[in-house]
């Protein structure tokens, strides 16, 4: 005597599922807002970090129309952490314009990055007015984006 033919698909599990009683399985009834929104800049092209610069304005007013304000923080990392040095930022202006405009977004500047430029260099790197250190730039990308955060490679 032969067993009976199960059916494997989806339909056919819910429908087994059903007829046996059992609840058919959860689907959630709301999709999860994003917290915020994290770009990383892991380059010192000029074009590069403009680009991540500008998109944090973007999205802001983007928001803004919608009637939100996500936090917004850039993360510096690598050769990308010239954006935040007091020494060598080309955008100095414009990132200190953007930070009065927009308080929602934030600036952080890898710590391992900073130590390893300042050993080659031998000097101390000040950052520019608003910029912050974290331990580590992909750590703290990660870290957002396990939070929900968006994330968008400057």
């Amino acid at each position: 005597m032969s067993e009976p033919v199960q059916d494997l698909s989806r339909r056919g599990f819910l429908a087994g599922a059903t007829a046996l009683g059992a609840p058919a399985p959860a689907v959630p009834a709301v999709v999860q807002r994003r917290a915020g929104i994290v770009i990383l800049i892991d380059s010192n092209e000029p074009h590069v970090m403009g680009h991540a610069i500008s998109y944090s304005g973007n999205l802001t007013r983007h928001f803004a129309g919608l009637g939100q304000t996500p936090p917004i923080e850039v993360v510096a990392n690598g050769q990308g952490i010239e954006v935040f040095r007091a020494d060598k930022s080309p955008l100095k202006e414009p990132l200190a314009a953007l930070r009065q405009m927009y308080p929602n977004v934030g600036f952080s500047m890898c710590a391992s990055s900073k130590s390893i430029a300042e050993s080659k260099e031998n000097l101390m790197i000040q950052l520019i007015d608003g910029a912050s250190l974290v331990p580590f730039g992909v750590g703290r990308v990660v870290e957002l984006q396990r939070k929900g955060w968006a994330y968008i490679h400057g």
